[in-house]
């Protein structure tokens, strides 16, 4: 069973809220302790389970491709604390080069739980790239609640980022 990883500097604050779903929860997510596997300390809250990054999704294929496209354990570069997996080496050596132009906003956290107040893990098939950043959601349900007011919520997620991680 993969339990998440919250790398941050408030890492007790990143259990699952109920407030991002109204589906059942990820047993992954509701209930474990959070850990820290820190080799240099963290300036960016990543969610990360097993130490991976957004599920293992390849953060810069959402802008070249256009689409979710799962990354590879042989293309992988290490940033805050996470393990970034890619598709390619070009890839890696993209997000290498700017992470912060394709890792996606709130740590890689639901947009949807950020705007909300909270944190909760993603679903990395729920994206959306708006006004050239990634925005991850838990699922499609909470994707389309967040879609229905996409500026509203992202000012609320921006208000709210980075203090939800110390609720």
């Amino acid at each position: 069973m993969k339990r998440p990883i919250i790398l941050s500097l408030a890492l007790a604050s990143a259990m699952f809220l109920g407030s991002c779903a109204t589906t059942s929860s990820p047993t992954s997510a509701a209930n474990a302790p959070a850990e820290s596997t820190q080799a240099a300390a963290p300036t960016y809250a990543v969610f990360a389970e097993d130490g991976v990054a957004i599920g293992g999704a390849d953060p810069v294929a959402y802008f070249t491709e256009g689409d979710y496209t799962p990354g590879s354990g042989e293309f992988t570069h290490d940033w805050e604390g996470a393990t970034w997996q890619f598709a390619s080496a070009e890839n890696r050596d993209l997000f290498a080069a700017s992470p912060e132009e394709y890792a996606p906003q709130y740590g890689g956290f639901c947009a949807w739980a950020v705007s909300q107040g909270n944190t909760a893990p993603i679903d990395p098939t729920a994206w959306k790239i708006v006004d050239g950043k990634l925005y991850l959601n838990y699922n499609a349900q909470i994707q389309n609640r967040w879609a229905k007011d996409i500026p509203g919520n992202i000012a609320l997620g921006d208000q709210n980022w980075p203090g939800v991680l110390a609720n």
